[in-house]
């Protein structure tokens, strides 16, 4: 099965785009909600998260997402250790659900594809790219957050140009219609290296 990685930094609009593959009948994996599920669902995870954040990690059985976001973003060491919990569930929930697939290729969405070492397991990564100012005004309205917060997550990703040597295919995700036009071109170039 071809394997291509989908990323961008946060607010370029990497769900945009993962919509407009599955309208092309490829499905997607977001990684970052089935890291969610899974630390919400296993029990392993659970008790490892507690071992290393303690009990206010979960709250009545719920993850403590603003509790746990508050210390990993000040502390990329803690960061790292959460993400040695979780990164390997991830990985095999993904092997066993592309084994179910059925399709030319899969989608495995990832914000911090490169960050993580993970573009090494892809046959393509596609780099989903928007100007700063855009993607910061696009958070504002999805979000409750503050440009502070944003910037401060930013700062924690990779920068675009970055992203952009590494990558295979880059979508400028500015206009709609175009996006989409863009994830046309992708796919036809995808399907022809795949055959």
């Amino acid at each position: 099965m071809t394997i291509v990685g989908l990323t961008g930094g946060i607010g370029s609009g990497k769900t945009t785009v993962a919509k407009a593959f599955e309208a092309l009948g490829i499905p997607v994996y977001i990684a970052d909600e089935e890291a969610k599920k899974l630390m919400h669902r296993s029990k392993v995870i659970k008790r490892k998260l507690i071992a290393l954040f303690g009990e206010n990690a979960y709250v009545d059985g719920k993850l403590n997402r603003p509790f746990l976001a508050e210390i990993i973003f000040n502390d990329k060491a803690i960061l790292q250790k959460m993400n040695a919990i979780v990164h390997p569930k991830v990985k095999r929930h993904f092997e066993k659900w592309v084994a179910k697939q059925n399709a030319p290729y899969v989608i495995k969405e990832v914000a911090i594809l490169f960050e993580s070492e993970g573009d090494k397991q892809m046959d393509f990564v596609i780099t989903v790219t928007a100007p700063i100012s855009l993607r910061i005004e696009r958070l504002l309205n999805r979000d409750n957050s503050s440009k502070e917060k944003i910037e401060s997550i930013m700062k924690n990703q990779w920068p675009d140009d970055k992203k952009i040597a590494l990558s295979d295919f880059v979508i400028s995700n500015e206009d709609l219609g175009k996006t989409k036009h863009q994830v046309q071109e992708i796919h036809r170039q995808i399907l022809k290296k795949t055959q």
